[in-house]
């Protein structure tokens, strides 16, 4: 198969058409991010999602969960493998389609996106706080039209960072999808649960990740009659868009005995919420959710703030807080001034849709410009390298297995070098 291609239709829709646009996405944090997104298009769009199968794609039951925050139709969203989905966008031949993945599947969508011809309008982002940002985050989507971020800090700097490392790109405010409401945050009341959302990155240590857990404990302890819920992104089995060690539940089934009002749960992040008392993260976009809701945060602060940590636009806000607080339940609401500039801007300032139907109107009228990617070394061989990475057993190509067989070797050679010349390897 030489690979996915969109818009080949020879025929292009009148000015008139619905505008179509299918969401590509595997992971639980981007299924439920496209799914939230492309569900708040108004009348005059034609939205779609397909979930690709890859090695890290959602089960049934985060489907459903991602789904559940989403305006979006169930009958709209169609599991697609590898080698159906080319066969699946020509049937659906959208004007745009919206890359929601991580950065390496991006880069190998969007390749392939870009050989149609008449290509469509090519749309990607990230599905929560993205600050800070990143270069690898950039490059990854250089081949797309847009890039879709959530508050005026981002777009800014993100719009920085292009400059500097010489890699134009549009940038388009959209409002969190997930994290809407009408007169910005306020507190709420009635809810009793401490709700804990967990990262599979942050904190990274094992030590680090052991000591929450014996604070979750610690803050049950404390208040009996009072639900401390461990919120999971995944079931044992499950996948999440970054690989998790030591997870929670392992960690807290070291610690003998649990008390009885620690509990864990798999239930969409709304439904946890809506019986919180308030949310305890060391960076999860979790915390915009809630304060969304009216929910206020604690942002542990027991690691530091720094960018490894993801927690610096979360300590702007004023949400910092230590064990000791989270045991008493000391909640924060965010900085009235922080609001504007992070995620809880005017929804009169989102250009997104407006700037995704000017690249369509371009594209109707044969005037969409190419977008060049990066130049890399390794050409074919390379592309079908970094398919067969992304895709992993999903790719059943002869040039992905070739590609594997001289990838693997090359790839530790390569990191082998590096760490003899201390050079640190970046994976993100």
């Amino acid at each position: 198969m030489s690979g996915p291609r969109a818009g080949g239709n020879a025929t292009r829709p009148g000015a008139g058409a619905p505008r179509r646009i299918v969401a590509i996405a595997d992971t639980d944090s981007y299924v439920k991010w496209a799914a939230a997104l492309v569900g708040t298009l108004e009348a005059g769009w034609d939205a779609s999602l397909l979930v690709l199968e890859t090695p890290l794609a959602v089960s049934d039951a985060q489907l459903r969960a991602a789904l559940s925050g989403s305006s979006l139709p169930r009958a709209r969203v169609t599991r697609v493998t590898w080698e159906r989905l080319g066969p699946s966008l020509r049937a659906l031949a959208p004007d745009a389609v919206l890359l929601a993945a991580r950065g390496p599947l991006v880069r190998v969508l969007a390749r392939e996106m870009a050989r149609s011809d008449p290509r469509p309008v090519i749309v990607t982002g990230l599905p929560g706080i993205s600050i800070p940002a990143t270069r690898k985050a950039i490059a990854y989507r250089t081949q797309c039209d847009l890039f879709v971020l959530h508050s005026h800090r981002e777009r800014r700097e993100f719009a920085a960072l292009a400059r500097e490392r010489g890699m134009p790109q549009r940038f388009a405010l959209a409002t969190l999808p997930f994290a809407r409401r009408g007169d910005g945050p306020s507190r709420a009341v009635g809810g009793t649960d401490l709700v804990f959302a967990p990262q599979a990155k942050v904190p990274a240590e094992r030590a680090d990740r052991l000591r929450v857990a014996r604070l979750l404990v610690r803050t049950a302890q404390a208040e009996p009659g009072r639900r401390v819920v461990v919120k999971l992104r995944a079931s044992a089995g499950e996948q999440q868009t970054h690989a998790e060690r030591d997870s929670y539940p392992d960690l807290l089934a070291t610690l003998g005995p649990l008390p009885r009002n620690l509990v864990i749960s798999t239930q969409a992040m709304g439904r946890a919420l809506a019986s919180a008392e308030g949310l305890v993260t060391v960076s999860s976009t979790a915390a915009v959710e809630a304060m969304a809701l009216g929910v206020p945060v604690i942002a542990l602060d027991t690691f530091g703030v720094g960018p490894e940590l993801i927690n610096e636009v979360l300590a702007d806000a004023g949400l910092l807080g230590g064990e000791q607080d989270v045991v008493a339940r000391r909640f924060r609401i965010p900085d009235a001034s922080w609001l504007e500039d992070n995620y809880f801007h005017d929804s009169a300032a989102d250009d997104w849709t407006d700037q995704v139907r000017r690249l369509i109107d371009a594209r109707r009228a044969g005037l969409l410009a190419p977008r060049r990617p990066l130049v890399r070394r390794g050409g074919a061989v390379r592309d079908a390298w970094e398919r067969k990475s992304v895709l992993g057993a999903h790719d059943r190509s002869v040039g992905g297995l070739a590609a594997l067989a001289v990838g693997v070797p090359a790839r530790e050679a390569a990191r082998a070098v590096q760490r003899l010349r201390g050079v640190r390897v970046e994976v993100r």
